[in-house]
């Protein structure tokens, strides 16, 4: 299952409740305990919060909604093919993730790949197998490429690789940036985080690059003359929430966790919501559940397929 938007999101919900409800049913026991595995791929910042929030709903909402089934065999494994969480992060906030996803329950698999799924069996690099009827991928992303680009245009992770001007290599017209990118800098050698700061700051330097031009045919002649500065990605820090009262953060070198980067990270997610009264009405929302540990909607929507007639 993905989870890159409101719809699949709520597929990914249905489906999570959709298997307890058959995990109820069944009397085969190893396909309730398949049901009632969870197995996140990718240990960035989306897998580490999907783990949290799954082991949540195993400590505190689902045990009320079924209390016929033994939570004992709910599993939540979170898998990562480095040898650490949170890459992007330093090594504080890398151990303190696993530390609060243990204190959860969650399975923290390190130097693990998925390298195959038929919709039962998960398949890792080191050989173990997994019986599961719930795996979700958050093990990133690799971009559609174009025909027509350089031979050295495209790196081995299938990356666009490009220079301080977002140019393609080997093209002069043609720009990318973003998650498909490949910008190698001395801090990031292997191109920069795939994370919306990044391509939003990115795009607003080819604008720069575009308005510089002109009426000029050929735009990169103003990265040549020197009227556009070289790309610098201006970080404004790094957070993730791995449940209640336990997130990382990171801000100008200066990190912290636990209730205090919980804190934080609820802060600005609630001030960048757009709105007065969506912000008020979220915080009350958020207090509610804080206070009486439940979560309010719980509903199994399936997928709508419209049936063409003849």
């Amino acid at each position: 299952m993905p989870m890159k938007s409101v719809t699949e999101a709520l597929n990914l919900r249905s489906l999570i409740l959709q298997n307890f409800e058959k995990a109820l049913l069944t009397k085969d026991i190893h396909e309730q305990e398949a049901l009632m595995t969870f197995v996140v791929v990718g240990g960035g910042p989306t897998g580490v919060e999907l783990a949290g929030a799954l082991c949540e709903l195993k400590k505190h909402v689902l045990p009320n909604d079924y209390p016929e089934l033994d939570f004992r065999k709910m599993r939540v494994i979170l898998i990562e093919n480095g040898a650490q969480l949170l890459s992007a992060m330093n090594e504080t906030n890398r151990k303190r993730a696993v530390l609060y996803l243990e204190e959860l329950g969650c399975e923290v698999w390190l130097n693990t790949g998925v390298t195959k799924y038929n919709g039962t069996v998960a398949e890792t690099k080191t050989g173990k197998q997994l019986l599961t009827l719930g795996l979700i991928w958050a093990a990133g992303i690799k971009g559609v490429l174009i025909d027509g680009l350089h031979k050295d245009s495209v790196n081995a992770p299938g990356r666009i690789v490009i220079d301080e001007h977002c140019k393609v290599k080997g093209h002069e017209n043609i720009f990318a940036i973003g998650d498909v990118a490949c910008m190698v800098q001395d801090k990031y050698p292997n191109g920069h985080p795939q994370i919306a700061p990044v391509a939003i700051q990115q795009g607003q330097l080819v604008a720069k690059v575009i308005k510089a031009a002109g009426s000029s045919k050929i735009v990169g002649q103003a990265t040549n003359n020197g009227l556009v500065k070289p790309f610098a990605y201006f970080d404004k820090g790094t957070m993730a929430t791995v449940g209640r009262n336990r997130a990382v953060v990171e801000v100008s070198g200066v990190t912290f966790g636990r209730f205090l980067g919980w804190l934080a990270w609820m802060g600005l997610h609630l001030m960048l919501l757009v709105g007065f009264r969506n912000r008020v009405t979220v915080f009350i929302n958020w207090v509610w559940s804080y206070i009486n540990y439940d979560r309010s909607i719980r509903l199994i929507i399936r997928p709508f397929n419209r049936v063409k007639k003849d």
